[in-house]
């Protein structure tokens, strides 16, 4: 579908802004998923990392930017949508903190079903170092992996007032 976009880009396809804009270039991306990567995981300044550093956890939200990112290259939206996780299920961690997971995160995510209200994705998170970046398959580290519900918030019902 395309090659690579660089952080500007896609700054301008997701609604979060500065340091919560947390993926650095798109390598891959097709019909079926997208793969990222991102260094933003080594920044004291992050702001999902806490007193003793950036959990596994937050790499679902890598993900769930990842995933956004996709629809928003898929469908060429014009203007970023907000968007929720409904759901995260089969989440399985195998290392315990993000922040010292290695030089480049490497994040994909993967369609399973998708519909103009959101889709269901599988995503990993992995950590590469050194020579072996953006190299499929090579020096990665599965960090985590699991499923998820994107809904975008303007398609969320709303309960009458």
């Amino acid at each position: 579908m395309l090659g690579e976009l660089d952080r500007a880009e896609i700054a301008r396809r997701l609604p979060h802004a500065g340091s919560m804009s947390l993926l650095d270039r798109v390598l891959t991306c097709n019909e079926s998923g997208i793969r990222c990567s991102a260094t933003s995981h080594q920044d004291p300044d992050n702001p999902l990392r806490g007193e003793r550093g950036l959990d596994a956890l937050a790499g679902i939200e890598y993900a769930a930017q990842a995933a956004a990112l996709h629809g928003s290259l898929l469908h060429e939206t014009a203007t970023p949508r907000n968007g929720a996780l409904a759901a995260v299920k089969n989440v399985v961690i195998a290392k315990e903190w993000l922040s010292d997971a290695g030089d480049e995160l490497l994040i994909d995510a993967t369609l399973l079903h998708g519909d103009p209200a959101g889709g269901i994705f599988s995503f990993a998170v992995h950590a590469v170092n050194g020579a072996a970046k953006g190299v499929a398959n090579s020096g990665e580290t599965t960090i985590l992996i699991g499923q998820f519900t994107l809904m975008f918030v303007d398609n969320i019902p709303r309960s009458p007032s």
